[in-house]
């Protein structure tokens, strides 16, 4: 926010210098972000007076004048378009100096001699227009030096607030601020209620009382916008960076900007019936004051009469209701709204107003009163205007509750390392604002005003002792405290366990936006909607993830167009699935391997990596985790229909490998053998407790076996079958040698297996090796139907 020093100091005015109080405002928290002076660099310009105007006898666009400076009249030429007889104006006189060090002389123009020059408020560095001279008021004296008769010797102090200070959105925030630092009073301007002077009311219907639930009106008649707004308000204005327009709106904005409540003013007579606040309807439009007409939507809360939209609540007013030099009545709004509401709806029509920048952090929800006098009784000042009665609509079950918290002072003494006496306490919070209702045996209970809304829990309320008794008077203390180590269950892995595994497998990790694009999601996943994002960044991040995949192959794509060709990427991260009004989050892993298994070099060949690359790393990972996974065939529609894999833990589904299938790949422009697996994280990162193990000291024994098998059973179904009978003392199962030809008849396989067992505590006998062996055998024939090999 951007403000005038010297208005600032006609609220409180401590003894500090510029430099000073933008420090001391800073260490308060409310950080200055610049300052710079309100007028340009020059000297030598006093009020002047025009005596007389006469066309120049050689140029069509020029004047000759009579000037007085107070002292004497000298005669200018001019070419500005508003000159004449009795104006008062910027005299910049023989040896004054403009900024950008630009000398006054006396000179000839078109062979008319001219001694000074006449300005415009550009020409001064007061603002950017050039269009004509600046006019001063009738009453200005004339020759009395124009930064003394505008209090130029003045400063525009910018704060970054953050987003909780909305209450230091104005002139009477930030002197409160300021009289609180300096133990000062804040000197605030009387206001009282004006007197009604006719029966006329606004027609008021509040149908979102959640969203506004207070709503005030006046109707102010008979005003003259003709009559321009006051010299010394319009300054104020632009010295807080806000441009003058007309009486009405240059008012609301000066209450805004001094009290921090926004207002607006409507034209009377382009209201049909009565003001109505409520939600939009579907595809209503509005065309704006801005000009730019925007269809709304139905989350957006409006003011409207009985026949149209007339504003967007809290963001601004429409072009059809707004005022005119031929308004005659006026109908002032003074409102509080919800700043959930209001949230984000201004940036989803492109606009950022003033007052949204307020609605959206917090006004003060009691200040809608005090702001409608004020802007009355300033109108009735410049405009004129017959007032009538305030009308107010409000809900008192959807305002702001009031907020009452017992703050302990020993708890102040914790927080902030010192002990700081508790008069000296009670003086912080009464001048923040704070009543205290009650002494408590070890501390207060504070009443929260209402303008006051980022204060919720007694931590809030020792902030603002901290920082009003300020940072640099805390001591330097170093934190201590007891930490106890958290019980960990042994059989559960860290994450940090599975990342270190992949990384050692040369993988490098991934972490991609949880926003997806909506076209790639649908190619990986189709069967699961994706949820739409209110207000997205891009429309390729518009849908929350419902598989690390999208977000995976998308970083593949930018690698290999930029020339890289073997990518071996994983990550760890949430997806998202919506069930029913909630939303469940799903912590999975996934991976990502193109081009070879190996770096390239005099040693490694440019073998590309293929499905059992990807697959023996996974088995290596649960051997790691210390979990039995079984690799069965199966369908994705993201992958290839004959490299795809489901993986079960226990009977339960846990995740997927396959090679993505060939359509997706064309449709996403990727080259090569794309190989991927996606997991769920909590169904693998459990597996069982390490523990100790004799290590045998007899004889293991080894037993070969050759079976024919369908080729459409897979090995996991064999090694299933030969260890559910093997007994006990089996100690590993292999595959040794896999054949197909037309020797065994189409549709068959051969496999031939390696049987170990070994006992613990004694010699295995010829006969329990040969009665385990056969066990095998039968069990293999009858639930796989497969036959001995001769």
């Amino acid at each position: 926010m951007k403000f005038s020093e010297q208005w600032l100091r006609e609220w409180v005015n401590p003894a500090n210098d510029t430099q000073a109080l933008m420090d001391q405002i800073t260490m308060a928290g409310l950080e200055v972000d610049g300052f710079e002076p309100v007028a340009g660099d020059f000297r030598g310009v006093v009020v002047g007076e025009v005596r007389s105007v006469a066309p120049h006898p050689d140029a069509d666009k020029l004047r000759v004048c009579q000037v007085s400076d107070g002292s004497q009249d000298v005669q200018v030429v001019c070419g500005a378009p508003n000159v004449r007889d009795g104006l008062k104006v910027p005299f910049a006189v023989v040896g004054a100096v403009l900024p950008g060090d630009f000398k006054i002389k006396k000179a000839k123009l078109r062979g008319q001699p001219s001694e000074g020059m006449l300005c415009s408020a550009s020409e001064l560095g007061l603002s950017d227009d050039h269009e004509g001279l600046m006019e001063l008021p009738e009453d200005a004296p004339t020759g009395e030096a124009l930064d003394a008769y505008l209090g130029l010797n003045d400063v525009t102090i910018d704060v970054d607030l953050t987003p909780n200070r909305s209450d230091c959105l104005s002139i009477k925030g930030i002197a409160r601020e300021v009289g609180v630092l300096n133990s000062l009073l804040v000197e605030e301007p009387d206001i009282t209620p004006v007197e009604a002077t006719h029966s006329e009311v606004p027609e008021i219907a509040v149908r979102a009382p959640e969203g506004c639930p207070r709503y005030l009106g006046r109707v102010l008649k008979n005003v003259d916008l003709s009559v321009p707004s006051p010299l010394w308000m319009q300054e104020k204005l632009r010295r807080c960076g806000v441009r003058s327009i007309d009486a009405a709106v240059d008012v609301t904005n000066y209450v805004m900007l001094e009290l921090g409540q926004p207002m607006h003013a409507f034209d009377r007579e382009e209201i049909e019936g009565g003001i109505v606040v409520r939600m939009a309807k579907a595809n209503e439009k509005l065309v704006l004051l801005d000009g730019q007409e925007v269809e709304l939507t139905a989350d957006t809360l409006i003011i409207a009469d009985h026949a149209k939209p007339i504003a967007i609540a809290g963001v601004m007013g429409g072009e059809h209701s707004g005022v005119s030099p031929k308004t005659r009545d006026l109908v002032l709004e003074a409102a509080y709204f919800d700043p959930i509401t209001l949230a984000g709806k201004a940036r989803h029509y492109g606009l950022h107003t003033d007052a949204s920048h307020r609605f959206e952090r917090g006004v003060d929800y009691k200040l809608a009163w005090d702001a409608m006098e004020r802007a009355t009784a300033l109108l009735m000042e410049i405009i004129g205007g017959e007032p009538g009665e305030v009308v107010e609509v409000a809900s008192k079950q959807d305002l702001p509750q009031e907020r009452v918290i017992d703050l302990r002072e020993q708890r102040v003494a914790d927080v902030l390392g010192i002990e700081i006496d508790r008069t000296i306490l009670e003086e912080i919070l009464t001048r923040l604002g704070l009543h205290i209702d009650k002494l408590l045996k070890h501390g207060w209970r504070v009443h929260v005003p209402s303008f006051r809304p980022d204060i919720s829990i007694e931590e809030d309320l020792i902030e603002e002792i901290g920082r009003i008794y300020g940072y640099n008077n805390l001591p330097v203390t170093e934190p201590t405290g007891s930490l106890g180590l958290r019980p960990q269950k042994e059989a559960v892995r860290p994450v940090s366990a599975i990342q270190n595994y992949f990384v050692d497998c040369g993988y490098q990790e991934a972490i991609t936006y949880s926003f997806v694009d909506p076209k790639v999601q649908s190619l990986v996943n189709p069967e699961v909607d994706g949820i739409a994002l209110a207000n997205p960044i891009s429309s390729d991040l518009s849908v929350m993830r419902t598989s690390l995949w999208s977000g995976l192959l998308k970083t593949v794509a930018y690698n290999q167009n930029r020339q890289q060709s073997r990518i071996r990427l994983f990550e760890t991260g949430l997806k998202f699935r919506k069930n029913g009004d909630a939303i469940d989050q799903q912590p999975m892993l996934a991976g990502v391997v193109v081009g070879n298994q190996l770096p390239e070099n005099w040693a490694n060949g440019r073998r590309t990596a293929d499905f059992f690359d990807v697959k023996g790393e996974l088995e290596g990972l649960f051997r790691v985790l210390g979990i039995d996974i079984e690799f069965s065939s199966g369908q994705h529609p993201a992958l290839h229909p004959g490299q795809t894999a489901e993986l079960f833990r226990d009977g339960e589904a846990v995740g997927w490998l396959g090679a993505l299938h060939p359509q997706v790949q064309k449709k996403l422009e990727l080259n090569g053998t794309i190989l991927m697996f996606e997991l769920f994280l909590n169904s693998i990162v459990s597996g069982y407790v390490p523990n100790f193990k004799d290590i045998s000291k007899f004889p293991e024994v080894r037993r070969d076996l050759a079976i024919i098998i369908g080729s459409d059973v897979g090995f996991a179904d064999v090694e299933r079958v030969a260890k559910k009978h093997a007994g006990d003392t089996l100690t590993a199962l292999r595959a040794f040698d896999v054949y197909e030809g037309e020797s065994l008849g189409e549709g068959n396989r051969s496999l031939a297996l390696s049987l170990f067992w070994q006992h613990p505590e004694r010699t295995l006998n010829e006969e329990e090796v040969h009665s385990l062996f056969n066990g095998v055998i039968d069990a293999l024939k009858q639930e796989l139907g497969a036959t001995l090999r001769s």
